[in-house]
């Protein structure tokens, strides 16, 4: 950890991120070390959840959570990283949030949901003066995130409760697809909303992004990201992961500029970030750019499933790790994508690395037009559909598929539920 306290906290840096580019967030680190037997037994799946652990390869030891929150509470920054569609993840947050507050009440809650263009939506909210569904109405919210809106809505009421200030920290997603095409040069301050040159990622930062870009051959997607793209033949331009490198580091200094800006107007403040566990491993990522703008003090948690490969534990991932229980066999069952409404189905915005949206060929972008032989109207209808589906059954989709500079494909992709739920 970036704050001057005992040496349990360690320097966290973020792994990679997520998605426009989301998720493919989930590969161990670049040589990686072997699990030693201490971290194999504390991710052993008997281990009760509910521990912090301190994420040192060689010793790996539970933390004491009044501990480690007290040094969190005295932070400028402390980012919560998060998988978008754990609702595990976003219990654990808002529990650590809440935690944060009655330890330092000056808090502002930043949020990497929403693009700055929407934070008077976001003071509306704050002030009381929106109901619930006029909020995500006017946020945009199957627009601009199109995760389940149930998973974040306790951590919005916190804030509006509390008259906690909520930060919009991103920017369109187009802005980002387009330092990912055209580079930082091309675009002028107006086009990239005021954000400035980020700082030069670290070498690590770039290692782990090489293993993810070439973990997912294809055409340059939004962002610049090479997309999974299993019926492509085309390969990358050679730019590419240059491409990709620099829209990655544009949209951590996005957030970490806005971060920044709000602690320029008051300094006394705490903000907590709530990102894609992505910006927010290793400290490469939203935390570098933050050192860059001057603020120093930063920590960084995260969740850690018991039974997970401890393969990436080490001191850099994060200040505290917290062990959560793995989805439920009988949880509703989840496709792990994000969408958004479309005049002629639902469009995709990201799909989860080894999710069952990702292991059916969905890539983001997908247009899905039919579901069930049925015509596919909103994302809520296709989420009741999916959260009906029996254990072991398909469920097939019509996918149009746009290549570059070709006419549609409509295709089928069938989803196959596991038969264990």
């Amino acid at each position: 950890m970036r704050l001057p306290l005992p040496s349990v906290l360690s320097p966290a840096r973020p792994w990679l991120l997520s998605a426009l580019l989301v998720p493919m967030l989930m590969l161990p680190g670049p040589g990686a070390a072997a699990e030693p037997p201490l971290a194999a037994a504390l991710c052993a799946p008997d281990q009760p959840p509910g521990q912090w652990l301190a994420p040192t390869a060689a010793a790996p030891r539970p933390l004491p959570a009044a501990e480690l929150l007290g040094w969190m509470a005295e932070a400028q920054v402390v980012l919560l990283g998060e998988r978008h569609d754990s609702a595990e993840d976003h219990r654990w947050q808002l529990q650590v949030l809440a935690q944060l507050h009655a330890r330092r009440p000056a808090l502002a809650l930043g949020l990497e949901m929403f693009p700055r263009r929407l934070q008077p939506v976001l003071d509306a909210w704050v002030a009381g003066r929106l109901s619930e569904a006029e909020f995500l109405r006017q946020s945009e919210w199957e627009q601009v995130w199109g995760f389940d809106a149930r998973l974040y809505l306790p951590l919005f009421h916190f804030a509006r409760m509390n008259r906690l200030p909520m930060l919009a920290l991103n920017v369109e997603r187009g802005v980002v697809a387009a330092v990912g095409r055209r580079g930082f040069e091309a675009l002028s301050e107006a086009e990239r909303e005021g954000v400035g040159r980020p700082a030069e990622p670290p070498e690590a930062y770039r290692q782990m992004l090489r293993q993810v870009f070439h973990a997912h051959p294809g055409p340059a997607g939004e962002g610049g990201a090479a997309q999974p793209s299993p019926t492509a033949p085309d390969a990358p331009p050679p730019d590419a992961f240059a491409r990709f490198i620099g829209a990655q580091a544009f949209w951590d200094r996005a957030m970490a500029e806005a971060i920044a800006a709000r602690l320029a107007r008051e300094p006394g403040l705490l903000v907590v970030g709530i990102l894609g566990g992505g910006h927010v491993r290793d400290g490469h990522g939203v935390a570098h750019q933050l050192r860059d703008l001057g603020v120093p003090r930063i920590g960084a948690l995260l969740t850690w499933e018991r039974g997970e490969s401890c393969q990436a534990l080490g001191e850099t991932l994060a200040d505290g790790l917290y062990l959560i229980d793995p989805p439920r066999d009988d949880a509703p069952p989840r496709l792990g994508i994000a969408m958004a409404p479309a005049p002629d189905g639902v469009r995709l915005s990201a799909v989860t690395p080894g999710s069952l949206a990702a292991a059916a060929g969905l890539r983001e972008g997908d247009l899905l037009t039919e579901a069930a032989g049925r015509p596919l109207r909103s994302p809520d209808a296709l989420r009741a559909l999916v959260q009906r589906q029996p254990p072991g059954t398909w469920l097939p989709l019509k996918v149009q598929r746009e290549g570059a500079g070709q006419a549609p494909v409509v295709q089928e992709v069938v989803v196959r539920f596991p038969a264990g739920g």
